[in-house]
């Protein structure tokens, strides 16, 4: 084997050295240290980071500063607010080893306790909004999303995903989310049995209400989130989530949720915005996130154990754009 054709690029540029210098200044911080473990999962803005680490919001400001000097956190703005994340380590990029070693140790500890009871604090926050508009707007839901895309918009092209997405089984299909029920009719007639979960109670009704309507039988109906899966001892062999993962309060989580949830060899199919800048959307249609790049997707698949599959890009006339992701559990 060429020894020098796999080892990283090398630091040869003045640059780089300042990207180095910086890179190790950020990164010599156990507070910074934290934040970069505590962004790997969720994307923050400084108040709430400032509340997670109980400190002030000017001092987090500059940690934060630093870090995204140093490439280690990337920004999104969604509505009023700029929000913090971990970046993506971009491979065959100068100091791209580096970093993944950074990240992969600053993952191997524990969150300390107080941190964490403020992370799953701020996640209950977001949830209960989230779940508080759909409570206030289920009847005009369906209005809401043909603000954005509706499904007859994605519908067919996620119908098509699905019939060309190799499972070994047929037994079970799990749908986070369902809405107003419209893809059921097509879970329910691949699969033997397929659960509905929802966490907001009137959206379940009105999927109950839309299966029974179309005289499906084998749908079941749970009333929860993606985190009681295994209560349910649920193990899918296929797992759709349309237009649901830009209301959720960590999506990353979710990934993780539903890998757990997934038979070995089995998948899941996500239809879901892309980065947009429209934020009346936030307010209209009970957004917590503007879309999201593919690269996220990718990367919380990844993080959860799943494989990457085939994907397709959906432009709408409005500026929206839809994309179809598939991913595997190996």
């Amino acid at each position: 084997m060429n020894q020098a054709a796999s080892s990283p690029p090398a630091i040869n540029t003045l640059t780089d050295s300042d990207t180095l210098a910086s890179l190790l200044k950020a990164a010599g911080d156990p507070l910074r240290l934290q934040i970069l473990q505590v962004l790997a999962q969720n994307s923050y803005g400084v108040s709430e980071l400032a509340r997670i680490f109980d400190v002030r919001q000017s001092g987090m400001s500059h940690h934060l500063k630093l870090l995204n000097n140093a490439g280690l956190t990337t920004t999104r703005r969604e509505g009023n607010s700029i929000y913090y994340r971990r970046a993506i380590v971009v491979p065959n990029q100068a100091l791209a080893a580096l970093q993944s070693a950074l990240f992969a140790s600053v993952d191997q500890s524990s969150l300390n306790a107080s941190v964490a009871a403020q992370c799953r604090a701020i996640a209950a926050e977001r949830a209960e909004a989230s779940q508080q508009f759909f409570a206030d707007n289920a009847d005009k839901f369906r209005a809401q999303q043909d603000l954005i895309a509706s499904y007859p918009v994605y519908g067919e092209q996620v119908a098509q995903l699905l019939s060309n997405t190799p499972v070994k089984n047929a037994h079970l299909a799990l749908e986070v989310g369902p809405g107003q029920g419209e893809f059921l009719p097509v879970l329910s007639k691949r699969f033997a049995h397929v659960i509905a979960l929802d966490s907001a109670e009137p959206m379940l009704s009105h999927s109950r209400a839309a299966a029974q309507s179309a005289g499906l039988g084998n749908i079941e109906f749970i009333h929860g989130d993606t985190t009681e899966l295994s209560n349910h001892k649920v193990l899918a062999d296929c797992i759709v989530m349309n237009m649901v993962l830009h209301h959720t309060p960590s999506p990353a989580d979710i990934f993780k949720d539903l890998s757990a949830a997934l038979i070995p060899g089995g998948a899941l199919v996500v239809t879901e915005l892309c980065r947009h800048e429209q934020d009346w959307a936030r307010e209209n249609c009970g957004d917590l996130w503007q879309g999201f790049e593919p690269d996220d997707l990718t990367q919380w698949a990844l993080d959860a154990g799943l494989k990457d599959g085939q994907s397709m890009f959906i432009a709408l006339r409005n500026g929206f754009q839809i994309q179809l992701r598939q991913f595997f559990k190996p």
